[in-house]
């Protein structure tokens, strides 16, 4: 009974002294790239409210799927964290094996912030309008193509829904990565694209680089407000976040999960991340959806989601 006692003791302890060391936060795409800069602004203030250093480590490859198997097989002590997009929803459906359970192998510390799309065409594209856009597609499917960053990409995740919701089947163009994706749509080699607001609002507002004809919010973004959604123009019920999350490795006490979501709480209350990511037309999520049970219940309907969407384009991922 003593011996019990004491070692109770002792594991509260040190789970009140949590953290006393740094905590790596995983990153599963490389420096520099959208999931990069907000796992960067939010180790800062994390860090402060930690009380420890937060350190970014990008494992990139496959997908994200090697950096999300990495933190599940990590010791489930709160020193090794994930954040992740929405890649983890449409990870079940892309690959035939997948070395980890996003709803299983995980602890959920809360969302973070959604990343609206936008459609974009070249400059020099036909259509002005959404109608005319729609109506020259339709007309001319088999002389349209539509770029993405590849297979698993959100902008390739995008254009499956934008082609499932009109019924044409266009002709993908699969780049590696957004960067040259946008490229080629604003060299026009390419005619039609649809990415995140992080990569595609610079170019937006230039005014004449591109056309643009929505967004692919469920409401018009408060810093683009003369661009329609796509939902009001007729597709109704289309809507497409890059959505992020933080986990932790299953296991990882409820106290240390509770003092990392008072951290990513604290960081995205951090003015300078506010301003950071409104600057790129990020939206921080609200907060009771900052939650571990939100994520968790969104994760789940996110896999649900983009599961059907997967199957019936007949995407594989190697």
């Amino acid at each position: 009974m003593g011996a019990c006692a004491l070692a109770f003791t002792a594991s509260a302890t040190a789970q009140s002294a949590w953290p006393d060391k740094p905590v790596t936060l995983v990153v599963p795409y490389s420096a520099g790239g959208p999931t990069d800069v907000v796992a960067r602004l939010l180790a800062v203030p994390m860090g402060k409210s930690l009380g420890q250093a937060v350190i970014v480590e990008n494992t990139v490859g496959a997908g994200g799927t090697i950096a999300a198997a990495r933190t599940a097989r990590a010791a489930p002590n709160g020193y090794t964290i994930l954040i992740h997009h929405m890649g983890m929803a449409t990870a079940p459906a892309l690959y035939k094996k997948l070395p980890f359970d996003p709803m299983k192998d995980f602890e959920y510390i809360g969302q973070v912030l959604d990343v609206p799309m936008t459609l974009l065409s070249r400059k020099d594209f036909p259509a002005n309008t959404f109608p005319e856009l729609l109506a020259y597609v339709k007309a001319n499917k088999d002389k349209v193509s539509l770029a993405n960053a590849g297979v698993g990409a959100v902008s390739q995740l995008c254009g499956l829904l934008f082609i499932s919701q009109i019924g044409v089947n266009l002709t993908t163009v699969p780049y590696k990565g957004a960067g040259p994706a946008l490229n080629d749509l604003l060299g026009g080699q390419v005619d039609l694209l649809c990415d995140q607001t992080t990569q595609t609002a610079p170019v937006i507002k230039d005014g004449n680089r591109v056309k643009v004809f929505g967004v692919t919010t469920q409401k018009r973004l408060s810093s683009m407000p003369d661009i329609p959604t796509l939902d009001e123009q007729g597709l109704k019920g289309f809507e497409v976040k890059v959505w992020h999350g933080i986990y932790a490795p299953k296991g990882t006490p409820p106290a240390v999960r509770d003092k990392l979501n008072a951290a990513l709480r604290a960081g995205l209350q951090d003015s300078h991340v506010k301003q950071r990511l409104a600057e790129s037309s990020s939206e921080i999520v609200p907060v009771d959806k900052q939650t571990p049970e939100a994520l968790r219940t969104h994760l789940q309907a996110e896999i649900d989601k983009w599961g059907k969407v997967i199957r019936a384009a007949g995407v594989q991922a190697e």
